[in-house]
């Protein structure tokens, strides 16, 4: 990743509680997803940078919000850039079909928010991000696609 000094890149974690253990035939299919919709994540266009864990594909193994809890954490060029790979490629198949396989949130369960390019986000950094979303509501600090703010409005918050 390069950066400029003035560059900022959008920021995402999505977190989802699992209704079943991932090695249960019942998530199968979300499992068989995997390795494809992350392949086609690091060749989208505007695609920057998604937390794996060491020696994996994925991040699954992961678990910093909870045992039954997965998340996805990305950094993406931009805004348009993030869309397109979320609602315009095969990621959508996963979304149609998350109620197979996660639990419906109370809370906000998706949270954005602009780092300057080249940095990379922690996780304890994007749970930090969500819980003021959740706190709060949407500010260019944490926002989501509804209620999204521009990387000019949040350059004076970073």
């Amino acid at each position: 990743m390069t950066s400029s000094p003035r560059a900022l890149h959008l920021a995402q974690l999505n977190v989802a509680t699992l209704l079943h253990p991932l090695d249960d035939p019942r998530l199968a299919p979300f499992v068989e997803m995997l390795d494809p919709v992350n392949a086609a994540a690091d060749g989208a266009p505007g695609f920057v940078w998604r937390l794996v864990e060491e020696g994996a594909p994925d991040a699954t193994a992961l678990r910093p919000a909870g045992e039954d809890v997965i998340v996805n954490l990305s950094v993406w060029e931009s805004q348009d850039a993030l869309w397109d790979f979320a609602y315009r490629s095969g990621h959508l198949e996963v979304m149609r079909r998350r109620r197979e396989w996660f639990a419906r949130h109370v809370e906000a369960h998706m949270v954005l928010w602009w780092i300057p390019a080249g940095q990379v986000p922690t996780v304890g950094e994007a749970l930090g991000r969500l819980s003021e979303l959740r706190a709060h509501g949407p500010s260019p600090r944490a926002f989501t696609f509804a209620s999204a703010f521009t990387a000019d409005e949040a350059a004076a918050h970073l």
